[in-house]
């Protein structure tokens, strides 16, 4: 008798109208169990971060090339990975139902014996009028929405749109892939009765740092978007709603938007931060500097954690500390019970906070997050002298803490938990965007990512282009003049939220 593999499973994910964190929750959920990951051309490539490391990964843009799909190809496509047994995952943009031929995929699955589920997203005409201040419906005038595609399939033999019906609707009307036929769609409304000073409104780039909004009436919206140059991906709103009040544009109107912010931390720190950069509305560009690699297996780290009760105080000096060492914890099977009675110390707020997400409270923090500070006031605050001190840090950590806290006759171990390694990038595509002044920002926040930065792009090409230098404090700054790059701010909190606030003042309180 011959064996048969259980055939797989088909997920049909809206992914959204462009940012990445406006997936739902059950659609991410749902990527971190694929074993195969589709994607089409618009979803956000953010989006595969959720998805497991070993997922095989497979882009198809669609349109015509030697690289594109047909429908028929993705309908194969998606029967051969699951019928191998694979949880695949069809990744479209917006909603996998409106416009997204998900019809056709399900069909082609229900008839191959596929099971599937299908994971709703945010439109993108949804998501255009909320991240363009336009109430798609209003109580006191519209009651009613209607979706319209403006690119019908290729081939058909007689549009089933009713443009008669269309232009004497007296509600919001949202077209989808309209921008290669603006003047035909604007034609047929006009031709069959709408009024030429309809109200219209193009949205390109929907709830990104791109987006851009054109307003115009229906009969100049055409023109108005070939002189601002906007083109696909957009959506046109056509109504008494397209109006809309200038205040309302909550988007547009944040600090940060539209600004190119350049991020070089490691791998793992620069998505942290690049998330908060997209909730202020910027775009950041995830440049790597430097690798974490951590040395908790190694016989120091091992014999410094049998001994841990032994210490009065614990210190940690960065986030990247804290996760290394609950990681090993968590790996020797063991938890924050290793501290005893031992206080702990945390040398800024975001170090805190990560200690309180593994349920350990910081029994203290500077009020200056330097390590000078933290050293001075450790001391004051502790009453030290004689008391044994852990420093559980980067192996390039400086001398300072050390000097300052064995000042007081206190017994200081310093382990090393972690070391920090040169990143490489292919740095041609960066160089060039500062050189067109198409960058903003440089972020830097470390001494080893201002090295790891201006050891691949000299600083005579920041220094001579437009693009401005933020630090997050004295010591980067102090490397970063030592490399002769001008900088233009310095976090007064030296945190990443107060790199982030020191830039967004440059905004909203200009000197």
């Amino acid at each position: 008798m011959t064996g048969c593999k259980d055939k797989g499973k088909v997920y049909l994910v809206g992914a959204g109208p462009g940012r990445a964190d406006l997936i739902t929750v059950c659609g991410a959920e749902v990527l971190r169990t694929a074993d195969c990951v589709i994607c089409d051309r618009l979803v956000n490539p953010a989006l595969l971060n959720f998805a497991r490391q070993d997922a095989e990964i497979i882009n198809i843009p669609k349109g015509v090339g030697p690289n594109s799909f047909s429908q028929e190809q993705i309908n194969k496509l998606l029967i051969e990975k699951a019928s191998s047994g694979q949880i695949v995952v069809r990744l479209k943009g917006g909603d996998p139902c409106i416009f997204g031929r998900a019809a056709e995929e399900a069909a082609a699955l229900a008839e191959a014996g596929i099971d599937f589920e299908i994971v709703p997203g945010v439109t993108a005409g949804v998501a255009a009028g909320a991240y363009a201040g336009i109430m798609l419906t209003d109580r006191k005038y519209n009651s009613q929405v209607i979706f319209v595609t403006g690119k019908e399939a290729e081939g058909k033999q007689k549009s089933n749109i009713g443009w008669h019906l269309l232009a004497e609707f007296s509600g919001t009307i949202i077209f989808y892939m309209a921008m290669d036929n603006l003047d035909f769609i604007a034609g047929e409304l006009i031709k069959n009765g709408m009024d030429p000073k309809t109200p219209a409104v193009a949205i390109a780039d929907v709830s990104l740092p791109s987006q851009r909004v054109v307003k115009a009436s229906i009969g100049s919206i055409s023109e108005k978007c070939r002189q601002e140059k906007i083109g696909p991906p957009a959506i046109m709103v056509v109504g008494t709603a397209a109006k809309s009040e200038p205040g309302l544009n909550w988007f547009m109107k944040k600090p940060l938007f539209g600004k190119t912010i350049v991020v070089t931390r490691d791998r793992i720190g620069n998505a942290r931060f690049a998330a908060k950069i997209i909730n202020e509305g910027g775009n950041p560009i995830e440049f790597a500097t430097i690798k974490i690699k951590p040395l908790t297996q190694t016989n120091q780290f091992l014999q410094t954690l049998a001994k841990i009760v032994e210490f009065d105080w614990v210190v940690f000096t960065s986030t990247n500390g804290v996760d290394i060492f609950f990681e090993a914890l968590k790996d020797l099977g063991k938890d924050a019970r290793v501290f005893g009675s031992a206080k702990v110390a945390a040398i800024g707020r975001e170090t805190a906070n990560r200690l309180a997400e593994f349920g350990i409270k910081a029994d203290f923090v500077p009020s200056v997050f330097t390590s000078g500070e933290l050293g001075k006031q450790l001391r004051a605050f502790a009453k030290l002298k004689g008391k044994k001190v852990l420093l559980l840090r980067s192996q390039a950590a400086s001398n300072e803490l050390m000097e300052l806290l064995a000042q007081g006759e206190d017994e200081v171990t310093n382990t090393a938990i972690y070391n920090i390694a040169a990143e490489k990038n292919d740095c041609t595509c960066l160089k060039q965007e500062i050189a067109e002044s198409k960058i903003d920002w440089l972020t830097f926040a470390s001494t080893s990512s201002v090295n790891g930065f201006f050891e691949q792009i000299a600083s005579g090409i920041i220094n001579s282009g437009s693009v401005k230098v933020a630090s997050i404090g004295p010591a980067t700054s102090e490397q970063l003049k030592n490399l002769r790059v001008k900088i233009d701010v310095e976090a007064s909190e030296h945190t990443i939220d107060g790199l982030l606030d020191a830039i967004k003042k440059t905004y909203t309180c200009p000197s």
